[in-house]
């Protein structure tokens, strides 16, 4: 945790600590989380926004607990299992809680919440979002997968064409063809059109059978770099190219470092495409904490290290000291405005 959010907490704390003498009564702040149907344990997304909850617990002092979904319908009985207990925060994690979410907020005004992953429009005033701009990690993930390709064909899928999902496949798409642009080259992308919103799509998270088919039929058509948008299910994909061998395909994780969240196949993964819930989930009970959900969102971007990519790992020694250098130039340009990942 750096340094900026650590004072920030320690603020937080103190004017809690203050309120609660003020009142007489001691009161231990109680965070909640609801996973969607991957689970807490899914290498990723909520695990990762878990992470978060246990790095307040351990930085902040708060109580947390934690009810995971099995299906959607476990939804709206774990939020309101949740408001029951008076948790004085319950993080909802997934763009598919957002119409659970909505209407718990709606019907319990003095409840906060945070949804990761999903923003109200217009917002309401207890619920803070916490969204990412995924796609600036993305773009660097695409120019890098184009710089290795050997084939020249990448490949990617989705779980469900939900905004989320498609906002990492629009990077990546994008990357590959600012490379192409700078390069003169012809790298193809399958399983996702950007102007078509039309791809390829498990329309599940949890399916690891899904994860290595859908990265079989990328590769049975030349595709030698996959990037798979879909939770758990890209284990499945990571245990292919596990079997067939990084000189034959390699695999971009998202969400978490997954060379470190899948460690028996960590040497598949050229890199994973970073979405630091962690970090946002915890500036969310930090402002929770404080009372203050003046801001409707939290946006985690490149700028502020909400997102980012992860380190090469066992596959550094491949990628060349040219495209390293390529990547950070580019990354100082989406810094500073001068590369566009939207167009």
């Amino acid at each position: 945790m750096n340094t900026k959010i650590i004072k920030t907490a320690l603020a937080a704390v103190a004017t809690a600590a203050l309120m609660a003498g003020a009142s007489g009564s001691a009161h231990a702040f109680k965070a909640c989380q609801v996973t969607d149907t991957g689970g807490v344990d899914d290498k990723g997304f909520n695990e990762t926004a878990w992470k978060g909850v246990q790095d307040a617990v351990a930085n902040l002092g708060v109580e947390s607990r934690l009810l995971e979904s099995s299906a959607e319908t476990d939804y709206v009985p774990n939020i309101n299992s949740f408001i029951e207990e008076e948790c004085d925060l319950i993080l909802t994690v997934g763009f598919l809680l957002g119409d659970a979410t909505r209407e718990a907020a709606e019907t319990n005004p003095d409840q906060q919440f945070s949804i990761v992953d999903f923003a109200y429009e217009p917002a309401l005033p207890n619920v803070l979002g916490q969204v990412y701009a995924t796609d600036e990690a993305a773009f660097l993930a695409g120019y890098l997968a184009a710089g290795m390709s050997q084939s020249g064909i990448v490949g990617t899928f989705g779980g469900i064409n939900i905004p989320p999902v498609t906002i990492f496949m629009d990077g990546f798409v994008r990357g590959v063809n600012y490379y192409n642009g700078q390069k003169g080259t012809n790298v193809v992308v399958l399983g996702w059109d950007v102007e078509s919103r039309e791809g390829l799509f498990t329309n599940n998270f949890d399916s690891l059978d899904d994860g290595r088919a859908f990265a079989q039929n990328l590769y049975e058509e030349g595709a030698d770099i996959v990037m798979p948008v879909a939770g758990p299910v890209g284990l499945g994909s990571a245990a292919l190219a596990d079997e067939l061998g990084t000189d034959q395909l390699k695999i971009i994780g998202v969400d978490a470092d997954q060379h470190e969240t899948d460690p028996e196949k960590g040497h598949v993964y050229l890199t994973s495409v970073l979405k630091r819930m962690d970090a946002t989930v915890v500036q969310a009970i930090e402002a929770a904490m404080a009372g203050d959900f003046l801001r409707p969102v939290i946006v985690g971007t490149l700028e502020n290290g909400g997102v980012g990519l992860a380190p090469f790992h066992d596959l550094d020694s491949e990628v060349p000291a040219g495209l390293k250098r390529e990547l950070d130039t580019i990354t100082q340009g989406i810094l500073e405005g001068t590369i566009s990942v939207t167009n």
